[in-house]
């Protein structure tokens, strides 16, 4: 999620700091998708948990994949692009020390827990975004058995 400037280096991104292998790094606000939650849904509930943000999705910037290493899980992303609604002050999941509104600048300064950050990131600036209508939950809820 960012927070648009008319300058692209004042532009400010929601990050969090977590711990990675003993290692405090940045991250975008991540998780998972619920059973018979919508991405959408998720992007909210996820950034509101780990973040203390609620947030609006405007749109799909891109989907991402990373494997960490040789035999490591295949990680795939959607990232989506947010307008920030207000602060909850909710407190933070338990894996997250803090959240920050960060410049590109400052977010390269530190450690990330993936390179996918940096591909969101800058994505944001050159990519087009793809309109909320692209993802659909048409069959997001389960289907009626029908007997015979």
């Amino acid at each position: 999620m960012r927070k648009d400037n008319k300058d692209p280096k004042a532009t400010k991104f929601l990050m969090v700091k977590e711990w990675q292998d003993g290692n405090l790094v940045l991250n975008q606000p991540a998780g998972h998708v619920e059973n018979n939650e919508s991405v959408t849904q998720a992007v909210i509930r996820e950034t509101r948990e780990e973040s203390g943000w609620l947030v609006e999705p405007i749109g799909l910037l891109g989907m991402y994949a990373f494997t960490p290493y040789e035999g490591a899980d295949t990680y795939h992303r959607l990232c989506f692009l947010c307008e920030a609604v207000n602060e909850t002050h909710e407190p933070l999941d338990n894996d997250i020390v803090s959240s920050h509104w960060l410049t590109y600048e400052e977010i390269m300064a530190l450690p990330h827990r993936s390179p996918l950050i940096k591909a969101c990131i800058e994505d944001s600036f050159n990519n087009p975004i793809i309109s909320l209508s692209f993802v659909s939950n048409q069959f997001l809820r389960p289907m009626p058995i029908i007997r015979k």
